[in-house]
């Protein structure tokens, strides 16, 4: 083999190995961390604005997955998002510390009644009020733990998700209405009677597509409604040719991080 040819092999192989070792390197960017609840913990990824300063206050992004991401191995919750948050003009314009925890294999961030019918359709029953989920337990202290941290920015505390995490994004409002700025939903829904919880509190930004199968969007219109009827103001995009997997469209809106940005306590 001649030495343009060798040259020639090894550039192919070099170009064909950069996609893996980037994405590698972007979920590297996340730290990993676990909080730890007497015999519960929680994994979690974190990432840090670039040239972090622990003198600095920073905003903070919680970020919910959804059921199909359940476990423990830390890793299968940053499969939708993350290239958002890793945009290099993203972290500079907008820097923040973004978290990806991850629910238990069986666990659900919010009180919600799932069941299926033999077509395979999903059926939701969301309720009102009741005690935290193990998971949302685990969160909420997790959150704690977070907002004690000296480089956080407690005026600009953000929180959403998709599907599962969509569900969870309206839970944990109800719950500490008092410490987000904004949120995003994202093919989630709740029961309309929790939205005076946080209805004038929190503004959200709630997303879902037309043709979902799976999550209806009529629990993302019911809630939007339901906010409306409590003086609240919420964003609402429907994706008119969009299944379940909306998420993909909603993180690649041009205003989605200039809008979260534009809430504060």
């Amino acid at each position: 083999m001649t030495a343009a040819k060798i040259f020639v092999k090894s550039l192919l192989i070099l170009c064909l190995s950069l996609p893996l070792l980037s994405k590698a390197q972007d979920v590297s960017s996340f730290d990993k961390g676990t909080y730890i609840n007497k015999k519960d913990t929680l994994p979690y990824r974190i990432l840090f604005p670039l040239d972090f300063d622990a003198t600095k206050k920073y905003a903070l992004i919680i970020v919910l997955h959804g059921a199909g991401e359940r476990g423990n191995d830390n890793e299968a919750q940053l499969k939708y998002g993350p290239k958002l948050f890793l945009n290099d003009t993203v972290r500079i314009k907008y820097p923040a510390i973004v978290v990806y925890p991850q629910c238990p294999k069986n666990g659900w961030w919010s009180n919600t009644k799932i069941s299926q019918d033999s077509a395979g359709h999903y059926s939701f029953q969301f309720v009102e009020g009741g005690d935290p989920t193990p998971a949302m337990q685990d969160l909420l202290g997790l959150l704690s733990q977070l907002l004690e941290k000296p480089y956080v920015n407690k005026y600009r505390v953000y929180v959403g998700g998709l599907s599962m995490g969509g569900m969870g994004t309206f839970e944990i409002l109800r719950r500490r209405p008092d410490v987000f700025a904004a949120a995003f939903a994202m093919c989630g829904g709740d029961n309309t009677l929790n939205a005076k919880a946080y209805a004038k509190k929190v503004p959200i930004w709630i997303f879902h597509g037309e043709k979902d199968n799976v999550v209806s969007p009529d629990h993302s219109i019911v809630m939007v409604n339901a906010i409306k009827a409590e003086g609240g103001n919420p964003k609402f995009t429907l994706y008119p040719n969009d299944g379940h997997n909306c998420w993909d469209d909603a993180f690649a809106e041009p205003g989605f991080m200039a809008w979260l940005f534009s809430h504060k306590k």
